[in-house]
């Protein structure tokens, strides 16, 4: 299904004005909806339906049902409640689904703390949260970072066993009141809490609901950490629709193989995957028939197209943990002919895309913008925060409702004219390379049409102050070994020559963190033994060779220089060239020309030209002084020999 037939409302274009925009397309659903009174409903409806499978354990909506009540009954009695925050400290298991189902019931907020985290990071969300209460378990107890002052266990034995199963006795849920608080990094370096309302949450369930036909005979995928807001999607739309929901036992995400099998054998016919293991996945062998019918992607940039052969849809999805998770979603075709990255696609149901520029003006279609996102999906704002909510939940001055708000996602896309965006890095990731401003996701969308790359990152790095260079880290595609000048050149035909890496990183593949996306602080340094290069490495040969060998290393920023390497295919330019000529005239006391270097790029040839010049500066003294100098066993050529 395209998101053609569910999307909302995107503004962007000139003639849009100032207006207030109109909803493309609504989604209605009835006041006082909320997600466990929808869970209810199913456990109600069909007790003994399976609702969650965890190896080879499973609950029925009759047992899910039941263990979240008598935990929300002890929840109550601690004093949960609406707006209260309850710490959910678990791995992922069939415990963690019943906890947050519990705090929900019990009026309360899930804050997901994931036990893989570093416990410094762990201890600051707890604090910062200020949450009164902790879901755990008792094997998890111990490795607190921080004491709770009220702490219940989800163990099945003593205390809850003899609770009433039944709902706890609440007010009524408002729209406002808060469903789950998630932390996500923080330009600061401290994470900062996102506060998401029922309201936005349900609008989630019944969008996804709607746009992929989900029914009580699906069978969908939970392999997400609970603390990365994509888990949000893999639980509730199925569980509010009396569907099963499936997580797999000691599952190695890092092989697509594995993924594959075990989606096959579970009979998955809807899934979630982090865009990077999904363009793995997806260009793998699968059997013709399977039950997947849907695979979700998202949480970063996707490069690839589905190949013609997958025989399920591939939808691509777009949204930061500030808009509920998803905020564009659509359809990915077979179309890896058209030159371009895949699409966000369009918005969803009750959610406005805009894309401004920096007077918040709209852009026209084509160019590029912000992207700033309106509607129903919107969090409350962060945590504690309220300078950074003001800054970043700002007025929207395209809504004529009085607190309507729009979402600065420091995220930078342009429109098509069929209305659907491409993303286009970064706000905070534009860099200047020698006065030009460059968008490195630009440069990706055309270094992954190489043939012989299979996916990359590139950024920029400061050699020395003022002076940056773009390094382009990619993994080759099967049994395809580019030189640094195949993928130099293909670069340079499509973009201007400021845009094209200075160097190129091969990797067995790209870090990537929890939440699936590439981990920038991972990548590593480049060096001698990471570098593309298009010969061997030669080691210098004489003393001349040496020495430049070394200043153009550290000049380059590089552990070290073969002879034969080219001064400009390791990230040399005109500026640095300069530089170069200077260093040059620093240590052996000749003056080479720019053109020189054009001429003569490598150490090997360099290092020649170096020695004729010092060769005809020495003509006045003796043979055995020039070849002190030199480090030379030639002879001086005899008309050059002092008289």
């Amino acid at each position: 299904m395209s998101s053609a037939s569910f999307g909302g409302s995107f503004q962007a274009g000139i003639d849009v004005g100032r207006e207030a925009p109109k909803l493309g397309s609504q989604l209605i659903y009835p006041r006082g909806t909320c997600v466990p009174h929808l869970v209810s409903g199913q456990a109600a409806a069909a007790p003994n339906a399976i609702a969650l499978t965890h190896g080879k354990l499973s609950l029925t909506y009759k047992e899910l049902d039941e263990r979240a009540n008598q935990l929300a009954h002890v929840l109550r009695s601690l004093g949960a409640g609406p707006d209260g925050i309850v710490g959910l400290y678990l791995n992922r298991s069939l415990a963690m689904v019943v906890g947050a189902l519990a705090i929900l019931k019990a009026g309360g907020a899930y804050l997901p703390l994931d036990p893989s985290d570093p416990p410094g990071r762990l201890a600051f969300v707890m604090e910062d949260a200020r949450s009164p209460i902790l879901l755990t378990e008792k094997s998890l107890v111990d490795e607190l970072p921080v004491r709770a002052h009220k702490v219940v266990t989800v163990d099945p034995e003593g205390r809850l066993a003899a609770l009433a199963t039944s709902e706890p006795t609440l007010a009524p849920t408002k729209a406002e009141d808060l469903a789950y608080v998630i932390y996500t990094s923080g330009s600061t370096g401290q994470p900062k809490g996102v506060e998401i309302t029922h309201r936005s949450l349900v609008n989630l369930v019944f969008w996804h609901q709607r746009a992929f036909r989900v029914s009580s005979a699906d069978r969908a995928s939970q392999l997400s950490a609970l603390s990365f807001d994509a888990a949000i999607w893999e639980l509730w739309p199925y569980l509010a629709a009396g569907a099963s929901v499936h997580l797999p036992d000691d599952l190695t995400l890092s092989e697509p193989e594995a993924v594959r099998d075990w989606m096959v054998s579970q009979r998955i016919t809807i899934g979630f995957l982090p865009t990077p293991l999904a363009e793995r996945v997806i260009r793998i062998e699968w059997p013709e028939k399977t039950a997947l019918r849907v695979l979700l992607t998202g949480a970063d940039t996707l490069h690839n197209y589905p190949p013609r052969t997958l025989p399920f849809q591939l939808v691509n999805n777009y949204g930061p943990t500030e808009c509920t998770v998803v905020a564009t979603s659509g359809a990915v075709l077979p179309e890896g002919h058209t030159g371009r990255l895949p699409t966000f696609c369009r918005p969803i149901a009750n959610t406005e895309i805009y894309i401004l520029n920096e007077g918040m003006q709209q852009v026209p279609i084509g160019e590029l913008g912000e992207i700033y996102i309106g509607g129903a999906g919107l969090a409350r704002g962060y945590r504690n925060r309220p300078d950074l909510t003001s800054e970043r939940f700002v007025p929207n001055p395209f809504s004529s409702e009085p607190d309507a708000r729009i979402y600065r996602t420091g995220d930078l896309a342009r429109s098509l004219p069929d209305g659907q965006i491409v993303f286009l890095g970064r706000v905070d990731e534009q860099v200047k390379i020698r006065g030009f401003r460059v968008e490195p996701a630009e440069i990706v969308t055309i270094l992954d049409q190489h043939p012989a790359v299979k996916a990359s990152i590139v950024l920029a790095r400061e050699v020395e102050p003022g002076d940056k260079r773009l390094i382009a880290y990619f993994v080759s595609a099967a049994k395809l070994q580019p030189t640094h000048t195949e993928l130099r050149d293909f670069i340079a035909a499509r973009l201007p020559e400021y845009m094209t890496p200075a160097i190129f990183v091969k990797l067995d593949a790209l870090p990537l963190n929890p939440s699936g996306k590439v981990n920038r602080t991972d990548l590593p340094e480049p060096n001698a033994g990471n570098i593309l290069r298009d010969i061997s490495f030669v080691e210098p040969r004489t003393p001349i060779e040496k020495r430049m060998a070394e200043i153009l290393a550290a000049l380059l920023d590089l552990g070290q220089v073969s002879v034969e390497d080219n001064f400009f295919l390791l990230g040399g330019h005109s500026l640095l060239g300069t530089q170069l000529i200077a260093r040059v005239r620093g240590a052996f006391g000749v003056e080479l020309g720019l053109r020189t270097l054009f001429e003569s790029p490598t150490v090997a040839e360099l290092s020649a030209r170096i020695q004729a010049a010092l060769l005809a500066k020495l003509r006045a003294m003796s043979e055995a002084e020039a070849h002190r100098i030199l480090g030379t066993t030639a002879s001086v050529p005899a008309e050059e020999n002092p008289k």
